[in-house]
This record gives C-alpha cells, sequence and structure tokens, in this order.
C-alpha cells in the first residue's frame, strides 16, 4: 500500500474532482450528495457499498432522507492516498447515472 499523499498531490487530485473539499481539522475529502427521494439516495449507497468492499475501502457517511454526506480517508495511511480519490471518482460516477 502506498503512504498518504503529500499536500501537492492531494490538490491535484482535489481539482479533478467537482463538489469535493477537504475536511476541516482532518486530511480526509468531503462531499454531500443530493438525490430525488431516500429510495434514490439508498440505492446511491448500495450500488457504492458494493464498489467500496471490491476495494476494501469503506467509506463514511450519512444517510438523512434524499441525502448522503460522505467523507473519505484512509485510515491505514493516516491521511489522504490514491484509493480516496479513486472512490471519490466512482461515487461521482455513480451518482451521474442516476441522474440520466
Amino acid at each position: 500500500m502506498a503512504g498518504s499523499f503529500s499536500t501537492p498531490e492531494i490538490n491535484h487530485h482535489l481539482h479533478e474532482l467537482k463538489g469535493w473539499v477537504l475536511v476541516e481539522d482532518r486530511e480526509a475529502i468531503r462531499k454531500t450528495f443530493h438525490f430525488e427521494n431516500f429510495n434514490a439516495a439508498f440505492g446511491f449507497m448500495t450500488r457504492v457499498a458494493l464498489v467500496a468492499e471490491q476495494m476494501d475501502h469503506h467509506p463514511e457517511w450519512l444517510n438523512v432522507y434524499n441525502r448522503v454526506e460522505v467523507v473519505l480517508a484512509s485510515h491505514d495511511v493516516k491521511g489522504l492516498s490514491a484509493r480516496d480519490f479513486k472512490l471519490a471518482h466512482k461515487m461521482d460516477e455513480i451518482a451521474a447515472a442516476r441522474d440520466k
């Protein structure tokens, strides 16, 4: 497993993502996804869970009705790694597929 990203690497990868921001006081990224209703939000979480399990990389998240708040960090390296940004991209792809 590669180590955590440096600040320039984090900024580079974060720039490639839409709507993801750094978490204050912690080396992690977060995004809030909004869906039409609870069913759509839960469906998103289900699809992400399957991908996350395959990656052995599990998000911190909270679901309230049509909203899913996500935080990604790599606990094993105590920071952000390539897996966080890969999962963030996958989450964006899954959310965009729901919108079509």
